[in-house]
């Protein structure tokens, strides 16, 4: 006699075809979640809701714009009951107050961790039903390379990453039962408002969008959107002092 396997499926879940898809970004008023807004509409997908703690932001045609702060519960629900047939959940919104996390006020470091970690976790819990009742769908988490490495005034927000990362990698466990692909895209500096204040060099924040869409469709897990964050990740199995060297002499 045969016992029946009992264990979880934690298998990735298959790919989801942008076009005709039911899209929410959240940030999506400006920089990367407005790239990405524009290129689901660009792609076919059916609806583009575009979140934003100021929705009268949002400037893009063809969009349906949602009020959203990420770190509030009740903007949260309401998002997810307004939305209710979204197949494709885009975290994008996310906040550095470049907070060194010795030193620096402790307030600003967990408002970094409030949004980054706790705000995306909030938006995943909401729309997981969502997404479960329309079939399994995808999410794609906006991560960093910063998941994987420090870098002197930017502390706060690399811890907020680096949860982020670990929160991404568990639920992809727990919602593959139900079908959802969970992704999460790992980016260096991009040209937009974001890295405004970084002076080293800066990717085309439309070729990683583009990146990540495409991981979506194609099933990935992890999307690597550059060189730099291909790098890091590989230096994660070598002596950590590398890579802090390497940032210290502005190899970047």
């Amino acid at each position: 006699m045969t016992t029946p396997n009992t264990e979880p499926n934690t298998r990735p879940a298959p790919g989801l075809r942008i076009e005709g898809a039911i899209a929410l970004v959240t940030g999506a008023n400006r920089g990367l979640g407005r790239h990405f807004a524009r290129q689901l509409l660009e792609r076919g997908a059916a609806r583009v809701y575009a979140t934003a703690r100021r929705p009268e932001a949002i400037d893009l045609p063809g969009v349906v714009p949602l009020q959203l702060d990420i770190t509030n519960d009740d903007e949260v629900l309401a998002a997810a009951a307004a939305a209710g047939d979204v197949t494709l959940l885009v975290n994008n919104a996310g906040v550095s107050h470049s907070t060194n996390v010795v030193t620096d006020d402790l307030a600003a470091v967990r408002a970094e961790m409030e949004t980054n970690f706790w705000g995306t976790l909030a938006v995943v819990r909401a729309f997981a039903p969502v997404l479960s009742a329309n079939g399994g769908g995808a999410i794609l988490n906006v991560l960093s390379a910063q998941s994987w490495h420090a870098y002197p005034g930017t502390n706060g927000y690399h811890a907020s990453k680096a949860a982020q990362w670990a929160l991404t990698n568990g639920v992809r466990l727990e919602l593959a039962e139900q079908g959802t692909l969970v992704t999460g895209l790992h980016l260096g500096a991009v040209d937009t408002d974001f890295s405004a204040g970084y002076d080293g060099p800066k990717g085309d924040p439309g070729v990683t969008v583009r990146a990540g869409l495409d991981g979506i469709e194609a099933g990935e897990v992890e999307v690597i959107a550059d060189a730099w964050s291909a790098h890091v990740k590989q230096a994660l199995a070598d002596d950590p002092t590398r890579l802090s060297d390497e940032i210290r002499a502005g190899i970047v």
